[in-house]
C-alpha cells in the first residue's frame, strides 16, 4: 500500500501535474535503479534503464487504473524493460587481451613484409613505364580515390571514356608487371 502522500502525488501526476511526477521520480528513483542494476549487472545500463522506465511511466500514467498500486506498476515496467534490454544486448565474453591482440590484424612475417615491399617497388616501376595519361588515370582512381564523375571533370572527358581509359590502363599495367616477373 502506498502512503497517502504518494497516492496524492500519483493522482496529481495523472491530472497533468509535472511537479508531482517529478516528486514521484525522486521518491522511486533509487528503488527502480536497484531493480535495474540487479537485473542488468551494469551500472551505466541501469542508469539508462531508470530513465527509460520513468519516461514510459510518464507516457502511460493515464493507463494506471489503481493509483495505490503505483509502486508495483513501476516495478513491473522496470523488470519488463530490463528483460527486453538484456535480451537485445549482445552477449559479453571475457577475453584474454593477448587473444584480442592477435585478432586485430594478421601480423606479417619479415618475409611477407619484404615481398610486400618488392611488389610495391614493381608497381612503381610498372606505373613509370606507362604513358602519362594511363598513369594519371590509374593514380587518380586507385591512389587518390577519385570517383568516375570527379575524373570526368578533371580530365574533361565523358564517364564512358574514363571507364575505357581505366580498363586500358589496367591491361597495360598488367602487361608491364608481367615483364618484370622472373620467368
Amino acid at each position: 500500500m502506498e502512503t497517502l502522500e504518494t497516492l496524492e502525488l500519483v493522482r496529481a501526476a495523472q491530472s497533468g501535474d509535472r511537479d508531482a511526477f517529478g516528486q514521484l521520480v525522486q521518491q522511486f528513483e533509487s528503488s527502480v535503479f536497484a531493480i535495474a542494476l540487479r537485473r542488468l549487472r551494469n551500472r551505466t545500463e541501469a542508469l539508462e534503464l531508470t530513465q527509460d522506465v520513468f519516461i514510459q511511466a510518464y507516457r502511460k500514467l493515464d493507463q494506471l487504473r489503481e493509483p495505490e498500486r503505483f509502486a508495483g506498476w513501476l516495478k513491473r515496467i522496470t523488470i519488463r524493460l530490463a528483460i527486453n534490454r538484456a535480451v537485445r544486448r549482445p552477449p559479453e565474453y571475457a577475453q584474454d587481451p593477448a587473444i584480442l591482440g592477435a585478432r586485430d590484424g594478421a601480423r606479417e612475417t619479415p618475409l611477407e613484409e619484404l615481398l610486400t615491399g618488392e611488389r610495391a617497388d614493381q608497381l612503381r616501376v610498372g606505373l613509370k613505364k606507362l604513358r602519362d595519361l594511363d598513369r594519371k588515370t590509374l593514380l587518380a582512381f586507385y591512389f587518390e580515390g577519385q570517383s568516375l564523375i570527379e575524373m570526368s571533370d578533371r580530365f574533361r572527358s565523358p564517364i564512358g571514356t574514363i571507364k575505357r581509359r581505366l580498363h586500358t590502363a589496367r591491361i597495360r599495367l598488367r602487361d608491364e608487371l608481367s615483364q618484370l616477373q622472373p620467368a
